[in-house]
């Protein structure tokens, strides 16, 4: 049973905002002046499993680096952006080359460059310490913090209501 108020037999893609949501609002630097970002495995393995199993998977963040490009990349992701000015163009570049609708996508963000998409995407989600304007727009507040396996719990509820969880592919390696 799903917490989250939305047919999710609906959905068929997950982008994904990276920094407050697929790593910890804050960024160690590293001595050369480039951010290093922090990712959660469990996280991960969510992520590849919705990607075989033939959903879109997409990353629009302000933020850049070749360490998120690889990471997502390594995961399945067929659509990345990054630094994106306005996120809502990526957005909807997205949908045309995915040849989706808004309410076929989960899309999961947590402050307010990521407004304009989760007005119109069907179903707008956010980690428990998003900002108040994304808390208030969203159908679906994780109880995880951004970083600490949001993206773990919202593509498991998906996968389990459309009964993609287990699956014996599951099991495989990344």
């Amino acid at each position: 049973m799903s917490n989250i108020l939305y047919d999710l037999k609906k959905i068929k893609a997950f982008v994904f905002d990276v920094d407050g949501v697929l790593s910890p609002d804050s960024i160690p630097f590293h001595p050369s002046g480039k951010p290093m970002r922090i990712f959660n495995t469990k996280d991960g393995y969510a992520m590849q499993l919705a990607a075989k199993q033939k959903f879109r998977m997409g990353i629009i963040t302000g933020g850049d680096g070749l360490a998120i490009f690889k990471r997502f990349n390594s995961l399945g992701f067929q659509h990345i952006y990054l630094k994106s000015i306005r996120k809502i163009d990526d957005f909807n570049d997205f949908l045309q080359k995915s040849k989706l609708y808004p309410e076929e996508v989960c899309y999961v963000g947590d402050d307010i460059p990521d407004y304009e998409i989760m007005q119109v995407v069907g179903l707008p989600a956010c980690p428990v310490n998003a900002s108040v304007e994304i808390k208030s727009i969203a159908k679906y507040i994780s109880s995880c913090k951004g970083g600490y396996g949001v993206g773990r719990d919202i593509i498991e509820q998906v996968l389990k209501v459309q009964d993609k969880w287990m699956q014996n592919n599951a099991f495989s390696s990344w």
